[in-house]
């Protein structure tokens, strides 16, 4: 199966010449380190950032300078700043090509929930639901079963919902899904996994 860098170097792929793009908190932000040859996109973090570069080596680290989920990252010859109102316009305004985006459950019909677990302390929402309803394009990164071995990928989401039938496509550790009508399309399997396997870790329906 794949690891998380992997799985980011596979969401790069989805990645096209000229679009701007919004990488959410943790595996997506790795899609930074893995943008093709040849394929010049521009990262759009919401707390104010739009040319975010590649993680920093440790004698380049700034302190001050912070994507969304407070990693240090570095910034383009090109990069601009600006406050989170132009920010959010951007992304509402339908500007972002695509979001890139983690998730606790992701339901057949592309209902996702990413934001939050009953019961459990939550800083805020973030900008996941204004992604969701602005982007062109959302494409989703995370494991494929919780820590139980349980499928996240559900008939129906049982965490209260970013957005509904919200999502494009699917990359996980065990393969790549379109949400098609009708439930999930099985597009790719990562390395070393069979169709037997990813089938018996997903809930909801595959098509083909």
């Amino acid at each position: 199966m794949w690891d998380r860098n992997q799985m980011a170097a596979r969401a790069a792929k989805e990645l096209q010449d000229g679009w701007y793009v919004n990488l959410g908190i943790g595996i997506p932000t790795l899609v930074s380190n893995y943008i093709p040859e040849g394929v010049d996109v521009t990262l759009q973090s919401e707390n104010g950032m739009l040319g975010m570069g590649p993680f920093p080596t440790e004698d380049a680290i700034d302190a001050d300078l912070i994507n969304a989920g407070k990693q240090t990252i570095t910034e383009l010859d090109r990069t601009s700043y600006f406050g989170s109102e132009q920010s959010f316009a951007m992304i509402r305004g339908g500007k972002i090509a695509m979001a890139i985006l983690g998730a606790m459950e992701v339901a057949e019909n592309g209902d996702l929930a990413n934001w939050m677990i009953p019961g459990k302390l939550v800083k805020g929402m973030g900008g996941a639901m204004d992604l969701v309803a602005g982007v062109g394009r959302v494409v989703v990164v995370m494991d494929q079963t919780n820590k139980k071995g349980e499928s996240k990928l559900l008939k129906e989401c049982t965490l209260p919902l970013t957005g509904k039938a919200v999502v494009d496509m699917i990359i996980t550790n065990l393969g790549v899904f379109n949400v098609v009508e009708g439930g999930l399309e099985l597009l790719e399997l990562a390395d070393g996994v069979t169709d037997e396997e990813i089938r018996a870790a997903t809930e909801a329906t595959i098509v083909n």
